[in-house]
């Protein structure tokens, strides 16, 4: 989907964004007639109210957005776009009330507010479109918009059209779109190449298991995407009850996020080394596949005993760490759906994400508040090592007790990593109800946060 501005045109609508408490002195300076009809008809500036403005012909002549309180807004990542989705088809135009500061931030809203995930749809809805103000960085936030319906589509899509095969052709589509090189290890293949545990985790499925690699660019810091492909997930053998089984098409969530943050970095042209790496795999149910009590031996060597099978996709990021770290990068950061516990901890709307990094940490605290893409940092517990060493093998995918559990499956992630610099993301990637800017389903956790701080944590 192309989320882009309108062009420049004559017919734009003016619109005029007005805070309620502004309102009185705004329609103070405002021609009689228009003072009235906003009265009458009950605009007050409440946050996401319009008001279209008759002209003597009775045709639009302006339009009003209600923007809320200081205090309204804070609660919504993209305030504009609460008018943006109410406002009925057209183009518009800010003519004022907007401040310079938040204005790229609101204009990214409004750009979101066009997604609809209407693949299976009979036809989409119109959608009210902006000309972009002077000031922004256009050519950018269509960019950021861009990449950010890739995720959104990829999440949305249902695995029955989203199986390792599809993930594994959209991340093809998107190194040839950019001129990245791309390869694939498929099936037996990954355990002729050691890539044991992903095999393991996907050879029970009707598509076959795989890791896809793209590669870009030839100068700057090593940056390595690690993303969790696993595109459907019943839980295998431990096999989740219905109601937790529901949004497991969204358990490729990790990869849906590295592949929208590879499109920002590649079409912004920053300067680095951008490797990309997703194990691809659906976590099914047949007679071959991987058992509770089962002892794997990962790609790094690391023995990992299986007692639950639902912890599958700390396997398969495992391997792809192991084969990051080999290639000695300035950074690795990995995306998952990984956890519960990490929306017990912080909720649906926080990314929560692991750095032993100080600096890095506070860049990317720092970049979330400019990026609209909130995140916590979460600790890597050292003393928390242990319960992941069940004794029997050097790890534990699921310890016993459910304590910590982003934590712990933060620390297990981090065993196979080495002496790389490395950040996790344990993410949601979903959006439970509608808001302003974002659509119900599949959404982008991190990525912009992480393209803001890039430059400051990699120094380019």
């Amino acid at each position: 989907m192309t989320l882009s501005f309108a062009p420049s045109s004559d017919a734009s609508v003016s619109l005029h964004v007005i805070a309620q408490p502004d309102l009185d002195d705004w329609l103070a300076g405002q021609p009689e007639a228009v003072t009235t009809w906003a009265k009458i008809s009950g605009f007050t500036g409440a946050l996401g109210q319009v008001l279209l403005i008759p002209g003597a012909d009775g045709a639009v002549q302006s339009a009003l957005a209600g923007y809320g309180t200081t205090t309204g807004r804070a609660r919504k990542r993209f305030p504009l776009a609460a008018a943006a989705e109410a406002l009925p088809e057209g183009t518009y135009h800010i003519a004022s009330g907007i401040d310079q500061a938040d204005l790229e931030i609101e204009c990214l809203g409004w750009l979101l507010t066009g997604y609809a995930f209407d693949r299976y749809a009979s036809q989409s809805p119109a959608k009210a479109r902006l000309v972009a103000p002077d000031g922004i960085d256009t050519a950018r936030l269509e960019i950021l918009a861009g990449a950010e319906a890739l995720t959104r589509d990829l999440v949305n899509t249902p695995a029955s059209d989203m199986g390792p095969e599809q993930l594994h052709s959209a991340a093809e589509a998107l190194a040839q779109e950019f001129g990245a090189s791309f390869e694939v290890v498929l099936g037996d293949a990954l355990l002729e190449q050691n890539f044991p545990m992903i095999h393991t985790v996907g050879r029970a499925a009707a598509q076959a298991p795989r890791l896809i690699e793209m590669n870009w660019g030839v100068t700057g810091p090593k940056l390595t995407l690690v993303g969790k492909g696993v595109c459907f997930d019943t839980g295998g053998l431990n096999l989740k009850p219905g109601a937790s089984m529901g949004l497991m098409k969204k358990d490729m969530g990790g990869a849906a996020n590295v592949l929208g943050l590879a499109r920002m970095i590649m079409a912004l042209e920053l300067p680095v080394q951008l490797r990309v790496l997703i194990p691809a795999v659906e976590n099914s149910v047949a007679g071959n596949a991987f058992r509770p009590g089962d002892i794997l031996t990962s790609r790094k060597g690391l023995t990992v005993e299986i007692n639950n099978t639902d912890a599958e996709g700390r396997l398969v990021l495992a391997d792809a760490l192991a084969l990051a770290d080999e290639g000695e990068p300035d950074l690795v950061i990995s995306m998952a759906t990984l956890t519960g516990a990490a929306r017990v901890a912080v909720g649906a709307d926080l990314a929560p994400f692991y750095t032993d990094n100080d600096a890095a940490a506070d860049a990317l605290t720092h970049a979330a508040g400019r990026a609209a893409d909130p995140v916590w940092r979460m600790p890597f517990h050292d003393p928390y090592e242990g319960l992941i060493e069940p004794g029997i093998a050097d790890l534990d995918n699921a310890p016993a007790g459910g304590f910590a559990g982003s934590i712990t499956a933060a620390l297990f992630l981090r065993r196979f990593v080495g002496d790389s610099p490395y950040m996790h993301f344990d993410i949601f990637s979903w959006q439970r109800s509608k808001e302003p800017g974002r659509s119900k389903g599949g959404f982008g956790q991190g990525p912009r946060a992480l393209l803001t701080a890039l430059p400051e944590i990699l120094g380019i």
